[in-house]
């Protein structure tokens, strides 16, 4: 590091499009003492960073003011209160806010270290995604082996991670999609089937799929409209998770068929968590499911680069949602 005192980072300089993105001269973080201070070389791009550049979901209180709720790259310096991390250690990290920078600081219960064989962009589409779902499908929804599960936006970031985190316990995931193309992706990562909306109907062939029974748990990140469908295609004693709501904050839901299938409909947000839970949820993806991302023939999500220069660039491509797996941008050091 050239000079400790000073980095580059993205800035939101006022709400707005993505041309508010600016690359610029930012402070460096301080590493608190049960901190680790990472290098950053990758950092994925997530919804909840739109909402924020668009100045609809601010920063929890005390987190970085900055973009990027998940990074990749090498640790530089750990505080005196860390054990198991050191200097130079490869790591992927879910963070407060303040991922789309050269450096951030993170908790160091909130780190995992990078999958053999995986480059630090790729580990850098982890922790948000994988760290949601794990949160949400399986710990909260209690998504086990043998179950069903609906995933809607299957070809994007928390649709795969959903994909592959249900393969990995022994669950079927149906993946919802919009295109042919991306109903291949979602099939690659592990999909037992796809629904393509284009010339499909989701309760239809849900129905169809398992024999009229339904789906025992569902991942939705649509909202609106979608929830009464998702409440027609699940089975008795069913779980809907809601981690997002692009097409729609406000939805009619039939109480009474609620009732009837005696349903649970949840929703829940990451970055307010508390460290001690974010904590446990990086200890459940250590334990249950990060060694399978190092198995032979493990599909790796797709990941799109931008420098991060051009985050601007990579948020107009997210906002247009036809990408497929996740978006990241890579900082000068992550481009060497």
């Amino acid at each position: 590091m050239t000079d400790p005192q000073s980095m580059h980072a993205v800035a939101i300089t006022r709400p707005g499009a993505p041309d508010v993105l600016v690359y610029q001269p930012w402070p460096m973080p301080v590493c608190g003492p049960t901190e680790v201070l990472i290098r950053v070389a990758a950092a994925g791009v997530n919804a909840p960073d739109l909402a924020q550049r668009r100045g609809v979901y601010d920063p929890p209180p005390g987190a970085s003011p900055l973009p990027g709720l998940e990074v990749a790259g090498e640790i530089v310096a750990v505080g005196a209160d860390v054990d198991g991390w050191r200097p130079g250690d490869q790591v992927l990290a879910l963070a407060n806010g303040g991922g789309y920078a050269d450096f951030i600081a993170v908790p160091a219960g909130q780190v995992l270290a990078v999958p053999p064989g995986w480059s630090l962009a790729e580990a850098a589409a982890l922790p948000e995604t994988w760290f949601t779902v794990t949160q949400t499908l399986v710990l909260r929804a209690g998504l086990t082996s043998g179950m069903s599960v609906l995933v809607h936006g299957a070809a994007g970031g928390i649709g795969g991670a959903a994909i592959q985190i249900a393969s990995i316990l022994g669950a079927r995931a149906i993946a919802v999609v919009s295109s042919p193309a991306k109903a291949r992706y979602a099939t690659a990562l592990g999909a037992f089937a796809t629904i393509d909306t284009t010339d499909q109907d989701i309760a239809t062939r849900v129905l169809e799929l398992t024999e009229g029974a339904g789906v025992d748990r569902v991942l939705d990140i649509i909202g609106g409209a979608m929830t009464a469908i998702n409440i027609a295609v699940s089975a008795r004693g069913g779980h809907i998770v809601q981690v997002s709501t692009l097409d729609g904050a406000d939805a009619p839901v039939s109480l009474r068929t609620m009732m009837a299938k005696q349903l649970t409909l949840s929703g829940s947000t990451l970055r307010p968590q508390t460290p001690a839970t974010k904590a446990a949820i990086a200890s459940h993806i250590r334990s249950h499911l990060l060694p399978a991302l190092a198995a032979p023939g493990f599909i790796k999500p797709r990941v799109t680069v931008f420098p991060i220069e051009d985050a601007a660039g990579a948020h107009r491509a997210m906002e247009a949602r036809s990408h497929i797996g996740k978006l990241v941008l890579v900082t000068p050091f992550g481009a060497k």
